[in-house]
């Protein structure tokens, strides 16, 4: 009714518009209340007064347990990283990368190896089976078959999940398969014969109900990312499959490059840890490292 209060949480905005969803699934348009000075985003909790069936003006931003600012969106309880296990194939140091991201915020995470159909290249092979051994989360999935569907829909219920990883590796399928009776389905488009590369097909951040309760977020595909802010001292204490290593190291601030005596690169020359993780390690360590100068 008119002048009752409803928390919920922000799907999208258009225009000088938010779209709160309810407990109860209910989607209200909303304008924003002029004194909020906080920039609105999908994901955010927010407290609105009804002025009419169906709109709302949005009174208050709740506190955020987090935000990610590219994309930006508030209130993530999962990451997914997908990658295909080809066409194209995956890009490790990009997978890294993203990795660090999400350990930093922190975050939950879980790779997702798309396009399980079809044969997977030699890096997929590799992070399915070193990533998949060493205590990260990891699926295998196809947008085609629905292979592996039912258990990434059981590990993003009740929260907010975000999608992210390169253009072309079936994020907008998964999506349309985790929500089959959705009316307007996502964008796809195939991969480009000539560059080997998918073309972005989502141009905005929006939330999208899924059946078992929670929301996911499509976000632009992209290929690079900035490193977060951090110190490169700290760098190796995000590698969780370091970390049995790292307390077996002579020195409690060695970095895992130059220093003797460190079980880390005892661990690599054995094949505990693999070579290329490794070698992806030593390329952000030196691209922090650089960072430091300025």
């Amino acid at each position: 009714m008119q002048g009752d209060k409803v928390v919920g949480t922000i799907l999208k905005k258009y225009s000088s518009f938010y779209y709160v969803q309810d407990e109860n699934n209910q989607v209200y348009e909303c304008r924003l209340r002029g004194r909020i000075k906080t920039l609105a985003t999908s994901g955010d909790r927010v407290e609105i007064t009804l002025i009419r069936p169906g709109a709302g003006v949005l009174e208050r931003i709740l506190p955020r347990k987090n935000q990610l600012y590219r994309p930006r969106i508030a209130n993530v309880g999962l990451m997914i990283i997908v990658f295909a296990c080809d066409k194209p194939s995956p890009n490790i140091l990009l997978l890294d990368r993203l990795l660090l991201l999400t350990y930093s915020v922190p975050l939950k995470c879980c790779i997702v190896l798309n396009k399980g159909d079809l044969e997977p290249s030699k890096s997929a092979s590799q992070i399915k089976d070193y990533y998949g051994a060493n205590g990260f989360e990891l699926i295998i999935t196809s947008g085609l078959t629905g292979a592996g569907i039912g258990e990434l829909s059981q590990l993003m219920k009740g929260q907010i999940s975000v999608f992210t990883g390169p253009s072309g590796v079936g994020k907008s399928t998964l999506i349309n398969k985790l929500i089959p009776d959705r009316k307007e389905k996502l964008k796809t488009q195939a991969i480009s014969e000539k560059i080997g590369r998918g073309r972005h097909t989502t141009r905005h951040v929006e939330l999208f109900s899924l059946p078992n309760g929670g929301w996911v977020a499509d976000t632009p595909g992209f290929s690079n990312l900035d490193l977060p802010k951090m110190k490169s001292k700290d760098l190796s204490g995000l590698y969780r499959d370091f970390e049995y290593y790292r307390q077996e190291c002579q020195f409690a601030d060695c970095c895992h490059d130059k220093e003797k005596n460190c079980s880390v690169k005892e661990a690599v020359t054995e094949g505990k840890i693999a070579y290329f993780r490794y070698e992806n390690y030593l390329s952000l360590l030196n691209e922090l490292r650089e960072s430091e100068k300025y």
